[in-house]
């Protein structure tokens, strides 16, 4: 019996090679029809037998192409049209957007193919590319996915690639990015004025030059990239030098797997992450005795390491190179450059030379970083390759923006049951990164086409995430407490609504109370929540200057503990503090002269790792906690320091002066900074297990939420994970977004959306 459908297909299905798969199972299946683009993902009618349609749409659920992501399919039969044949019809538009974009993606193992076939016309060109791979979100500038709306469109296609590009049957069928050394984008090497050095070619003179220890900044897919030899001292730490990063660890580029084991431990999890068609960098345990240069990530234990993605990758590493240093082309604190001319003016302080090319970048994006958790992905930096693909949430929303904090900033725009962050912008503390972001925002809400009803925002006043926010006319704006944020994030992306303990830790957050947050216990869902437990409110002499010295923080925290009879304690990190200034800080303390309280966990993970002589400035953010992390001795004995915590106002508050005392006592024994690390950190899981068994004894809640940027702290995430497993609880933790504050624009849009149905 003869019959038409009419099919209705959101999701990511465009870009994807949806249309061209479309075609062929409808010839095989001897259907005719249409299939098209439109702006609301993927249209089709068939006609045909209804045993071959039956089978059509079967195809359609289980031999989707591999980048595809249905997220809906309509089906409605309609009266017989006597269509001829099957057609690919022009894209559409409609006054609604419901497509999806597909991220960036990297090289396919077809084009990687191709790329080093001598016989192949596009043998080593560096922007090789087709239906499954290349660059997307980069690049457009609207949607329809079509050439017109990307910065592809200045290059016209030559007869073979039109060919291609128009055949249903050919893999590059209707590929964007298609192009060819005849008709596409070009390299070019130059130095950093700018001089073409090398034409001909460009990639085998910046082997050369990497190999003599110069530093190279290369056009990438979402901006620029610094590189040069891993392996060797000079170049790295004339990197170091020139780009003002003293110590944060560098990302490293290798061409295979079986280079990677020779410096890093990998796990099965870990090896097919880094083997995804993501290609993020992945977070790997260091190998003893290796031959990358020791100044790569000092004082830390783990590689940042990530295989190629694009052909450039490939063309520059393979059989040249063990592994490179491959960081972000920007001056730190600024975002990645992306304009070759822009390039060429700001980073011509750290690079050589520059290998350019004339494929414009129109939206910027970081490599994304990720570990390995219990098996599972935890981001740490979600950017190129996961952006812009939604977290699906458990309820239709309305239309919100949530503004995001200042350090690690990402925004996020729902629309419906999407949410949609943006990649990482990065710390809003300069014009560049706050141009950065305000472009990103229009081009997110452009692509979504979505206009939001509401607004949310950090209760942070002088954030400049905060300030755009307020800056909005006509919109309900709503401001949302930072760890609140943090749990909610956890809550939207593991579906839950009801009420959970919540435990939000990070370095800070500006509080109801006017005070930094950032040691937080709450009872919450995505509406209010109750602070039932924290840290013990402290002093930051200097502020922010705390955070930069930790040395301030650990003498906050003797003082304290001890008050003046700290000068008397026999410790090496006492007899190292000047007197006068010691003494100064402790009068602006005690006068409340700048010296703002926090009962941040961030911070007593810096003042502990001041105390025990590891870390007493830091170079980039968390350093000192990291490094206090790194030290810790997993062979200790199963002990932990004594612990009080005090109830206060129908709320829990944990005091420091037994564990510092503790500590104390150790270092006064010449206990290792090993031992000492793992039992602060033993006491810490041991603290929360005790407050979460008094709240669920009290409210009858079983479910817990963990955020915040300490869960990067592996040991911390993983023990009180496990622990609070054991004693029965269910525990929740991010895979999607991140811990840290690139998730919170996710909690912000979350509970402002919900305040449309209240």
């Amino acid at each position: 019996m003869q019959k038409r459908l009419k099919i209705d297909i959101n999701g990511l299905v465009q870009g994807v090679g949806f249309r061209p798969f479309i075609y062929k199972i409808a010839a095989k299946n001897r259907l005719n029809g249409y299939v098209l683009n439109n702006t609301e993902g993927v249209g089709i009618e068939v006609e045909g037998e209804e045993k071959d349609i039956n089978s059509f749409l079967k195809s359609i659920e289980k031999e989707s192409p591999p980048l595809a992501n249905i997220s809906d399919i309509k089906i409605s039969e309609k009266s017989l049209n006597l269509y001829k044949n099957f057609k690919i019809k022009k894209s559409l538009k409609a006054a609604s957007r419901k497509t999806l974009i597909s991220p960036d993606v990297s090289i396919c193992d077809d084009c990687l193919k191709e790329l080093f076939d001598p016989s192949n016309r596009r043998y080593k060109y560096p922007f090789i590319t087709c239906t499954n791979c290349g660059p997307r979100f980069t690049i457009i500038s609207d949607i329809p996915y079509d050439r017109i709306n990307t910065t592809m469109q200045v290059f016209k296609m030559c007869s073979e690639c039109r060919g291609e590009y128009e055949n249903p049957l050919d893999r590059r069928f209707h590929a964007q990015t298609n192009a060819c050394f005849k008709c596409g984008p070009d390299v070019l090497l130059t130095d950093l004025y700018g001089n073409v050095v090398e034409k001909e070619e460009p990639i085998k003179k910046a082997v050369e030059l990497l190999k003599m220890g110069k530093i190279i900044a290369v056009k990438g897919l979402g901006g620029f990239h610094l590189l040069c030899d891993a392996q060797t001292d000079e170049a790295v730490l004339n990197l170091r030098k020139r780009k003002f990063r003293e110590e944060k660890p560098f990302a490293l580029l290798a061409d295979d797997l079986d280079i990677i084991s020779e410096f890093a431990y990998i796990s099965e999890e870990e090896k097919q992450m880094l083997l995804s068609r993501r290609k993020p960098i992945v977070l790997l345990r260091k190998k003893g005795r290796n031959y990358i240069s020791e100044y790569l990530a000092p004082n830390n234990k783990y590689f940042g390491v990530l295989l190629p993605y694009t052909p450039l990758h490939y063309l520059i590493i393979r059989d040249n190179f063990n592994a490179l240093v491959d960081t972000s082309g920007n001056l730190n604190d600024e975002p990645i450059s992306i304009d070759n001319n822009d390039a060429l003016k700001r980073l011509s302080g750290i690079a050589d030379y520059f290998i350019l090319h004339n494929r414009d970048i129109f939206i910027r994006s970081d490599d994304s970083v990720y570990m390995i958790f219990d098996k599972r992905p935890f981001p740490i930096r979600r950017a190129r390759d996961y952006v812009p693909f939604p977290i699906r949430l458990n309820k239709s929303f309305p239309n919100v923006l949530g503004c995001g904090g200042e350090l690690k900033n990402t925004v996020c725009l729902i629309k419906g049951e999407n949410a949609f962050l943006s990649q990482h912008i990065g710390d809003l503390e300069n014009l560049q990164t706050f141009e950065f972001y305000q472009k990103s925002i229009a081009h997110l809400k452009k692509i979504i086409e979505i206009e939001p009803e509401i607004i949310a925002y950090d209760l942070h006043p002088s954030y400049l995430s905060t300030k755009y926010a307020l800056e909005i006319e006509n919109k309900k704006k709503i401001g949302i407490q930072h760890h609140h944020a943090h749990v909610a994030s956890c809550m939207a992306e593991n579906c839950l609504s009801e009420k959970v303990i919540g435990i939000a830790l990070d370095g800070t957050g500006y509080g109801t109370d006017g005070n930094i947050w950032g040691g937080e216990v709450l009872i919450a869902d995505l509406v209010e929540f109750e602070r039932i437990a924290q840290f013990d409110y402290i002093p930051m002499p200097g502020g922010e200057k705390a955070i930069k010295q930790p040395w301030r923080m650990g003498l906050s925290y003797l003082y304290k503990v001890f008050g003046n009879e700290m000068w008397d304690i026999s410790l090496r990190f006492v007899k190292n503090i000047d007197k006068n200034i010691g003494k100064l800080l402790i009068k602006m303390m005690s006068e409340k002269i700048n010296s703002p309280l926090t009962s941040s966990l961030g911070r007593f993970f810096d003042g502990v790792s001041a105390i025990i002589g590891i870390r007493n400035v830091v170079n980039y953010e968390g350093q000192a906690a990291i490094e206090l992390e790194n030290v810790i001795n997993e062979d200790a004995n199963r002990d932990a320091y004594p612990f009080k915590i005090n109830s206060e106002n129908e709320r829990y508050v944990i005091l420091y002066d037994e564990i510092i005392k503790g500590i104390i006592e150790d270092k006064s024994k010449n206990v290792g900074n090993g031992t000492i690390s793992y039992k602060f950190h033993k006491t810490l899981v041991n603290i929360f297990l005790e407050i979460l068994e008094n709240i669920r004894r009290e409210r009858n809640i079983n479910k817990v939420a963990l955020s915040g940027g300490c869960f990067q702290n592996m040991f911390l995430l993983k023990n009180l994970k496990y622990s609070l497993i054991k004693r029965g609880f269910e525990v929740f933790h991010h895979t999607k977004v991140p811990t840290n504050d690139g998730g919170i624009s996710l909690g912000q849009a979350v509970i402002a959306g919900m305040s449309y149905f209240l």
